[in-house]
């Protein structure tokens, strides 16, 4: 009896083991994910369903004998008991895994969870290639709180075939989630929306692996069209910060979403298209979308910008010259003067992406003595998509390019500096190509 006793006891560890690792899986939320990566630092995020201490453990694909350890964070519910953190002994241009830990136990993924750092190539060799994928418009349905009638959402198998290509970058274009009525005006409700939409299950696996940057556009910065005369902004701009681990947010030390990356040898510009949005419905008074300062600031960094492409991210379509819903045509003096300065400055490789539309086109605009504009506009992943794209009257629209489907884009940047290129494929929620052009720098110099 004695030994059968002794058995036992040194099997109650190994038996004990899958239940602490249940225990600890009850406790994840959503995540784990990335944020933005450089050279130094990489942002790891992570929530759970009740406050609890998170942390990450990480390691050099080509050295798991040296792990590191991120700090660690008691999450609170006042802060929808989400969790960033740093992972910040890394070195440039390396591949990492990483796990993570909820009250000091592992939890363990059934997918890959991996990160990388930039790389630095300058000075030193040709900028590597990489992949960018990129969409809008992200409605999870929740019945008793959407409209009466058919969900609005769908086909949510979209995210594992953006994940199945394997992007380096996951660019969110805004409409990342959709507030309701029950939502938007309470800090309550905003983060019990948030925290819907970021548990997807089918979301996981391309959160874990692929470094995500956001923008947002109306319905995840408050009601249908919001603008800069929505009351409580300032408790959507914080769960954007909670839930998106951008570099920063805000320029000049204003509120706001505006702020940049950069990748290899291409800088992205992510705009804030709502903060300081005049109402569209105004009669007097200045008509701004971006805003003074934000434009200004724009302008200074496209003109310092030295990157081979620079994608300006917007909420709403940029180029489209007929004037529909909420695109940039309906403030037409900013957009001109937008359009003005770029031109009047000399800046080379400016190519817009954006969302909003529930349809995905490509519009190019030809200008006299200086390279055409392209405006890449992806959307919706699972929203309902939209119609007629081809009777608005879009004169710049390129032939071949409207999609009126669920879809998905990826830019892939590959060649030498002095040759480099832009390949643009889209395609719909199964992964099947729709169409692709490729953009060479040499044709936005």
């Amino acid at each position: 009896m004695r030994k059968m006793f002794s058995s036992l006891l040194f099997l109650l560890p190994a038996l004990l083991a899958p239940l602490v690792a249940f225990s600890q899986t009850e406790l994840l939320q959503s995540g784990p994910m990335l944020g933005y990566a450089d050279m130094r630092e990489v942002a790891l995020w992570a929530q759970t369903t009740v406050p609890a201490d998170v942390q990450f453990m990480y390691w050099d694909s080509a050295s798991p004998g040296q792990k590191y350890s991120t700090a660690k964070i008691h999450t609170s519910e006042d802060q929808a008991c989400v969790a960033t953190l740093k992972a910040d002994k890394v070195e440039p241009g390396r591949v990492y895994f990483y796990e993570l830990y909820i009250n000091g136990s592992l939890v363990a993924r059934p997918y890959t969870l991996r990160f990388q750092t930039l790389k630095l190539w300058q000075y030193r060799e040709e900028p590597p290639p990489f992949r960018v994928a990129l969409g809008s418009c992200t409605y999870i349905n929740e019945e008793q709180y959407d409209r009466p009638g058919r969900g609005y959402g769908g086909e949510n198998e979209i995210f594992t075939s953006i994940s199945n290509k394997q992007p380096d970058v996951m660019l969110w274009l805004g409409d990342n989630t959709y507030l309701r009525e029950p939502d938007w005006n309470t800090r309550t409700g905003v983060l019990k929306r948030y925290t819907h939409t970021r548990s997807l299950s089918q979301m996981q696996p391309l959160l874990a692996a692929t470094h995500n940057y956001a923008i947002w556009d109306d319905h995840d910065y408050g009601p249908n069209d919001a603008d800069r005369s929505f009351w409580n902004k300032q408790t959507t701009l914080e769960a954007f910060k909670l839930f998106w681990p951008n570099h920063s947010y805000g320029i000049d030390g204003k509120s706001g979403i505006t702020t940049r990356f950069e990748w290899a040898d291409v800088e992205f510009f992510l705009l804030d298209n709502r903060w300081f949005r005049s109402p569209n419905t105004r009669k007097t008074g200045d008509r701004a979308m971006l805003g003074k300062e934000q434009l200004q600031w724009l302008i200074d960094a496209l003109a310092y910008s030295r990157a081979t492409f620079k994608i300006v991210a917007v909420g709403g379509q940029m180029l489209n010259p007929a004037k529909v819903y909420e695109n940039y045509s309906t403030y037409p003096e900013e957009r001109e003067e937008l359009l003005r300065l770029i031109k009047a400055e000399n800046i080379p490789g400016v190519v817009f992406v954006d969302g909003d539309r529930h349809i995905t086109e490509l519009s190019k605009m030809d200008r006299e003595g200086t390279y055409p504009l392209y405006d890449l506009t992806v959307s919706p992943l699972t929203s309902g998509p939209g119609r007629n794209a081809a009777e608005e009257g879009n004169t710049m629209l390129v032939p071949g390019t409207v999609v009126e489907k669920r879809n998905f884009g990826v830019l892939e940047f590959s060649g030498t500096r002095r040759d480099r290129i832009m390949k643009i494929t889209i395609y719909d929620s199964s992964g099947l190509e729709q169409w692709s052009k490729t953009i060479s720098a040499k044709d936005v110099q």
